[in-house]
C-alpha cells in the first residue's frame, strides 16, 4: 500500500557544537582533520556546551538530568510542525509510532510519551531500527490493510545521540547531532507526495558493529560501517532509479547523514550530479533516525510537482531501507 504524506516537520536544538568547540576539548581534533575524514562542520545537543566542556559526559547516566529536551520533546516540536503543515490538529491523529536509536524510556515507549506531550489519545507504540527506525516504521505502516489504518497516522523519530558520546573519544564526538522528525501519513487522504517503493532488510550477522549499551556510549566499527554504507546505499538507489525514473520527473538523492565523505562517494558511485543531492549532515552531523528525512523537511516547500526524492537509510543491525516520495500530481496516480 502506498501513504499519502500531508507533513513533515523537524527540529534542532539550538545548542552548536562546532569544531572549534571539539578542538578546545583537547581531544586530538581540529577542523582540517574532521573536514577531511567526514565533511561535518557543525552538530546541534541537548546538553548545555559548559556540561560538556566539564565534564566529557564521561557519566552517561548524568545526561539525562542536563539535558535541555527529552527525547519525546524534540519529537513534540517536530510533530507540531508536521500538524501544522498538513493542516490538521493533533486530535485527527488515530495512531502514533515512534521510534529511534537510543530512547529515553524503554518503557513507555517513546510514542506514548509524544503522545502525552501532543495530548493525543491515539494507540502509541514504537518501531526500532536505530538510524532506520523512521524507514522501518513507514515499511510497516505500508505492509498494513488500509482499512486497518485511521485516517491520519504520526510518525516520530527523535534522537538525543549526543547523550551517548563520551566526549574523550573523539571518533565518536565529531559525528552526532540532536535533531526530531515527525511525519503526517494518511493511506486515504491525498498529501503533497505519495511515499511509493519502500523496501527494509537486514544482516543481522553484523549485528556488533554498531551498538549503543542499556547504558553506555555509542561504539562502531567504522571502517567496516562505512564500507557497508556506501555499498548498500549504491544498491537502494540504484534499484529505486531503475524502478521508478520516469521522463519529465526530476530523481533526487537523500541519503542517511552518516557523513559527507561516505554521501559524496555514494554520488560518484551512482552519477548523482551535485544539484540532484541533497544534505544537511555538514551543518548538523549524524542525527540517527531523524537524519534524511530532516533534509527532506528543510526543503518541504521547494520540492515541485514533478520532483522525485529517493531516500535511503542504512544503519545498525546491519539494516538498510528506502523509499521514494514522489510529488506533485503523480502523487495522485
Amino acid at each position: 500500500m502506498a501513504l499519502n504524506l500531508l507533513g513533515l516537520g523537524h527540529f534542532h536544538p539550538t545548542n552548536e557544537v562546532s569544531n572549534s568547540f571539539l578542538e578546545s576539548l583537547d581531544i586530538g581534533t581540529d577542523d582540517e582533520w574532521i573536514m577531511e575524514r567526514v565533511g561535518i562542520r557543525s552538530r546541534r545537543t541537548v546538553l548545555p556546551l559548559d556540561y560538556i566542556r566539564q565534564t566529557r559526559n564521561s557519566e552517561s547516566r548524568d545526561s539525562a538530568e542536563a539535558a535541555e529536551f527529552t527525547n519525546a520533546e524534540l519529537g513534540a516540536r517536530a510533530a507540531q510542525m508536521a500538524l501544522e503543515r498538513a493542516g490538521i490538529a493533533a486530535g485527527d491523529i488515530g495512531l502514533v509510532v515512534g521510534g529511534g536509536c537510543a530512547p529515553d524510556t524503554a518503557s513507555p515507549a517513546e510514542a506514548c510519551n509524544v503522545s502525552r506531550l501532543l495530548e493525543i489519545a491515539a494507540p502509541s507504540f514504537d518501531v526500532n531500527s536505530a538510524c532506520t527506525s523512521f524507514l522501518a516504521g513507514l515499511h510497516m505502516l505500508g505492509m498494513m490493510r488500509e482499512d486497518a489504518l485511521p485516517d491520519y497516522v504520526l510518525l516520530v523519530s527523535m534522537e538525543s545521540m549526543t547523550r551517548t558520546v563520551d566526549y574523550s573519544d573523539r571518533s565518536a564526538a565529531v559525528l552526532w547531532g540532536d535533531a526530531g522528525l515527525a511525519a503526517v501519513l494518511s493511506p486515504r487522504h491525498p498529501g503533497r507526495a505519495q511515499l511509493v517503493g519502500g523496501s527494509l532488510e537486514s544482516n543481522p550477522a553484523g549485528a556488533d558493529k554498531v551498538v549503543i549499551p542499556r547504558q553506555g556510549y555509542f561504539t562502531q566499527e567504522g571502517r567496516t560501517v562505512q564500507t557497508f554504507a556506501i555499498k548498500k546505499t549504491a544498491l537502494c538507489y540504484n534499484r529505486l532509479k531503475a524502478e521508478y525514473e520516469t521522463p519529465g520527473r526530476a530523481l533526487h538523492f537523500i541519503g542517511h547523514q552518516a557523513n559527507l565523505r561516505m554521501l559524496e562517494n555514494v554520488c560518484r558511485r551512482c552519477e548523482i550530479a551535485q544539484d540532484r543531492h541533497h544534505a544537511n549532515v555538514e551543518w548538523f552531523g549524524n542525527t540517527g533516525a531523524s537524519s534524511s528525512g530532516t533534509v527532506l523537511s528543510q526543503s518541504w516547500e521547494k520540492w515541485g510537482p514533478t520532483d522525485d526524492v529517493a531516500v535511503v537509510g542504512v544503519g545498525s543491525g546491519l539494516t538498510w531501507a528506502s523509499y521514494i516520495a514522489r510529488f506533485g500530481k503523480a502523487a495522485d496516480q
